[in-house]
């Protein structure tokens, strides 16, 4: 997949693009975690996110936040990083201009900054993300989930508490036309090692139904005569 350069508020942020090349293609981000705990674009879980999504038909971008990898500036607590979130997604909406929807997803820090620009951008109708940090970030912005999407949690996360992870789910769930699917995975860590296949198949799978669920739903009623 080839190598991308966006140009951010700082300077050049370095990517990895798949291109569908059907036109109306879906387009989706994935984020990844903390860029100061050797969080990039090429973790594991994000990697595998990424694959979902190509393997379900859409056009797909990872990239470095500022500071990592190649990418230019450095580390702002949160908000630069929303504005790099921002600039991939303006990037990937002007190479798909037909897109017929736009998804974000994030791993850890990822996931808090990618429901940070659902909440931004009314565009955006779907999400994945894995091990949100609901305890290290307030994620009260959510209010009300404008969007479908599914989480992913393992139980053994030393990093972010699942009973934390399902209390939001809970409030999420609370909320009108709220349709959030949780997936809990028993044994895993912050990193669903030794379960990653499992992982993406988890992602795979709710992919290919919400897309044929999108599909259904767009289509035009044929036969129906205007009155």
């Amino acid at each position: 997949m080839p190598e991308v350069i966006l140009n951010g508020s700082e300077g050049r942020l370095e990517g990895r693009y798949h291109h569908n090349d059907n036109p109306t293609a879906p387009v989706a981000i994935v984020l990844h975690p903390h860029p100061l705990y050797g969080g990039t674009m090429n973790n594991k879980v994000v990697y595998r996110i990424f694959q979902a999504f190509m393997n379900n038909g859409f056009s797909v971008l990872r990239f470095n936040f500022r500071g990592v990898g190649k990418s230019m500036g450095t580390y702002d607590e949160g908000v630069g990083e929303l504005s790099d979130a921002a600039t991939a997604l303006d990037w990937i909406q002007a190479q798909n201009p037909e897109a017929c929807t736009c998804w974000v997803s994030g791993f850890s820090f990822g996931a808090w900054i990618a429901l940070q620009l659902l909440m931004r951008r009314p565009e955006i109708e779907g999400f994945v993300t894995a091990s949100p940090p609901v305890n290290k970030y307030d994620f009260s912005f959510i209010s009300p989930c404008p969007a479908a999407g599914l989480i992913l949690q393992g139980d053994k996360d030393d990093i972010v508490q699942e009973k934390d992870v399902s209390r939001l789910v809970t409030k999420l769930h609370q909320q009108n036309f709220t349709n959030i699917d949780y997936q809990m995975f028993t044994g895993a860590d912050h990193y669903f090692r030794n379960q990653l296949d499992q992982f993406e198949q988890t992602i795979s799978d709710y992919l290919n139904n919400q897309m044929l669920e999108f599909i259904t739903k767009r289509q035009p009623i044929v036969g129906k005569k205007r009155r």
